[in-house]
């Protein structure tokens, strides 16, 4: 029997017809002689009005079922203005597909929120919550526009290795595991692959890459293990050509988000889709602006969180939410990054509300210099042998960036904690459920 109908899809064509509906019971009123069942399935709720003396038996059995157990039910629609959706089952058929213990270990629809660390450790009814699944609905539709807009600028979308020989970034924030025998990494991002592949006349590629980062951060927008969209693409001028790209592609996820009416409802929250060009403003104008509003921060170094959160005040003062920092010194740079003369990088940040959400660059394409610039930030090349060898053999001009979803999402819905925008966050104290 199952489902025929979700709650959402029931039209005045299915009035005074038997349809069949199922999904998780999250609510039972029992008034003696009537009982009205709170039915939920992924697009929403129905109510299935049960009359005693039609139907005892059934009766019975549905007002005893504990909240959150999964039922199936055959019966007539009946068109009703006074409840939810205009309309009501009247049951016919009952089968009981999963009773659920009692009681709840978290309550899906209850007045009163459980603490944060109950919701992720029974996640699976936390993503119950319509809240919950607005924000992955949504989630869906941005990720879905990444793919759309990228592949129609002849970006390939490709998957590069999780398990690694090397860290990515050349840092110690990593997870280290025995690769049989031998020492590897997982993943930091798929940076040095994205760059060797350049070098095979894949000119655009993108990927919805996961980050495996050992940092010891556990902030409200931290994550031990996250997702973003990484892209490069050669034959380019310099890094503008990537801001354009990136400036773009954003642009397209937001309209994409504005067009989830539903969920946007659902969540109490209007999207405005941001006007193109983003601003632009150089590292150095940065400090400036920091150091007039009291900052501590001295050149050369990176954003603080104080920092980023004042830079975004001040930029909202501006007119601008979304913004490019440029032009950053080179040494707070990676080895990959391109220089600008001595002393600054072809880096990029972009950043929302005082969040950064990007990181980009033009990238080093000359072997040599990208030796140099590994012995300058203490690294040893021989440690990159298989990634310097994709250099050797004719590599053009090239950029790119990383760009974090779950970031991402935090400020264009205003969601407080990163957690809430991966379905099982992994952070420095969790690794379950």
């Amino acid at each position: 029997m199952y489902r025929s109908h979700y709650s959402k899809d029931v039209t005045k064509k299915d009035y005074n017809k038997s349809i069949t509906v199922a999904g998780w019971i999250e609510d039972i009123r029992n008034i003696g002689s009537i009982a009205f069942i709170i039915l939920r399935d992924k697009r929403g709720t129905l109510q299935l009005t049960v009359l005693k003396k039609k139907n005892p038996e059934l009766f019975e059995k549905l007002t005893s079922l504990s909240r959150e157990s999964v039922i199936s039910v055959k019966g007539i629609c009946k068109e009703n203005e006074k409840v939810r959706n205009d309309y009501e089952i009247l049951p016919e058929r009952l089968e009981i597909l999963s009773v659920a213990k009692a009681p709840l270990p978290l309550g899906v629809v209850d007045k009163v929120e459980a603490d944060f660390d109950t919701r992720l450790d029974n996640r699976f009814i936390d993503l119950r919550k319509q809240k919950n699944q607005a924000i992955f609905t949504i989630r869906n539709a941005v990720i879905a526009a990444v793919h759309k807009y990228l592949q129609s600028q002849d970006f390939v979308e490709v998957h590069t290795p999780k398990i690694t020989a090397s860290s990515s970034e050349g840092g110690t924030d990593v997870f280290k595991l025995k690769y049989f025998e031998k020492e590897a990494f997982l993943a930091q991002s798929p940076q040095l692959y994205k760059q060797s592949l350049m070098a095979t006349g894949l000119d655009r590629v993108y990927e919805i890459a996961w980050y495996f980062r050992a940092e010891e951060h556990n902030t409200r927008r931290h994550l031990n293990e996250s997702t973003a969209v990484d892209l490069e693409m050669a034959f380019i001028n310099d890094e503008e050509e990537v801001m354009n790209v990136l400036e773009n592609l954003v642009y397209n996820m937001w309209k994409k988000a504005s067009d989830c009416k539903n969920e946007l409802k659902i969540l109490v929250k209007k999207i405005s889709v941001p006007e193109l060009p983003f601003a632009r403003i150089v590292y150095d104008k940065v400090v400036d602006k920091l150091q007039d509003r009291n900052s501590s921060i001295e050149w050369g170094q990176d954003l603080g969180t104080d920092d980023e959160r004042l830079l975004g005040d001040i930029m909202k003062e501006e007119g601008a939410e979304l913004y490019f920092i440029t032009k950053y010194p080179l040494e707070s740079k990676p080895f990959y990054t391109m220089p600008k003369g001595d002393k600054y990088s072809r880096g990029f940040d972009l950043a929302c509300k005082g969040i950064e959400i990007a990181s980009g660059s033009q990238r080093i394409h000359d072997v040599k210099l990208l030796e140099e610039r590994m012995k300058a930030c203490d690294l040893n090349p021989e440690d990159f042998e298989s990634y310097l060898k994709a250099f050797k053999y004719g590599m053009p001009p090239h950029g790119g960036f990383g760009f974090g979803i779950e970031r991402f999402l935090m400020e264009l819905l205003d969601i407080k904690n990163i957690r809430e925008c991966i379905l099982f966050p992994r952070d420095r104290t969790r690794l379950t459920p």
